[in-house]
């Protein structure tokens, strides 16, 4: 079984200006001359972190990090203003032409997924591969499932602390409810909200209980701008039209794709996966019996690995 590569550290890092007061924190690592491929971290609102960029062999890639608009290491933290998917698309456009790539592949799990999916289909002349996990299609039910009614029947305590910020005769829209709290002028009540919206995702996103995710989807830097982006996002349909994603794919059948999804994904049911791959009979589909959500379980961390390693075989 394929487990992360050694730790490296990154070459170059800055904060990369994309206008109207959003700057975003822009790392490189790896092979400075090698196959480009950007991260695109979940969430929204997740950022990313040392660990993801160990999924890339780096002797062979140039492994590009960045954190989305609002989130990680990118100013102003927790901004709504300017936030779409758009705005995140364009983004990543900017980042590729900044860094003087032709084309580049991409990875993206959860939320990273959809933007990938976004993005490809925007700019297909720019995407030689996708390795896409957790697949998430961001339709009405797909956020219903988790943040109204579905996993809570499969987590039903740790759903109790989810609906607790929010007044018993609020709950019937969570999505919409919480927003209004996370966008409230009331701080104590804002960080207590987000700190519940982050922990149910961070609970729900193994097969195996995980307490150092859990810390860390708590911890308040990353709890406030995961909450407050994801919330902005899904109270607006994720900025996207319904059925997006599968009704563009005819765009990147020719792109070389791996899907990998958990059996068990309470975050992201399997059935978003299942369909884009049908919809993408070109792609390697792996479902992996014993796993989740996360992307650091063992028998997804190896999927992952896999597929970018047999992707360096395919254009050596």
């Amino acid at each position: 079984m394929r487990t992360l590569y050694p730790e490296i550290s990154a070459y170059h890092s800055e904060q990369l200006d994309v206008g109207k007061g959003h700057s975003l924190f822009l790392e490189l690592s790896g092979n400075p001359n090698g196959e480009p491929i950007l991260f695109v971290h979940g969430g929204p609102g997740g950022g990313c972190s040392p660990e993801h960029r160990r999924f890339f062999n780096p002797e062979h890639y140039k492994i590009i990090l960045f954190d989305q608009r609002g989130c990680g290491r990118s100013t102003p933290h927790g901004s709504l203003e300017n936030n779409t998917t758009e705005h995140l698309i364009a983004d990543i456009e900017k980042i590729r032409t900044h860094l003087g790539l032709d084309k580049w592949a991409l990875f993206g799990g959860s939320w990273g997924s959809t933007l990938s999916l976004a993005y490809a289909q925007s700019h297909p002349e720019r995407v030689n591969a996708l390795f896409l996990r957790g697949i998430f299609l961001c339709r009405p039910r797909d956020i219903q499932w988790f943040y109204q009614e579905g996993a809570s029947y499969v987590f039903p305590d740790h759903w109790e602390s989810f609906i607790a910020p929010i007044q018993a005769d609020q709950r019937n829209d969570m999505v919409s409810s919480y927003y209004k709290v996370l966008t409230s002028d009331n701080e104590l009540e804002r960080m207590a909200a987000a700190k519940a919206w982050s922990i149910w995702e961070g609970r729900c996103s193994t097969l195996d209980p995980n307490p150092s995710l859990v810390d860390h989807f708590g911890d308040p830097h990353v709890a406030l701008a995961m909450a407050r982006i994801e919330a902005h996002y899904f109270a607006n349909n994720s900025f996207m039209s319904e059925n997006q994603l599968l009704n563009h794919c005819d765009r990147i059948k020719k792109i070389p794709t791996w899907i990998v999804h958990g059996r068990y994904d309470m975050v992201c049911p399997i059935e978003q996966a299942h369909l884009l791959a049908k919809e993408l009979p070109q792609a390697n589909f792996d479902i992996v019996r014993d796993a989740g959500h996360s992307a650091f379980e063992p028998g997804i961390t190896d999927r992952l690995i896999h597929a970018t390693d047999h992707y360096l075989e395919l254009t050596s």
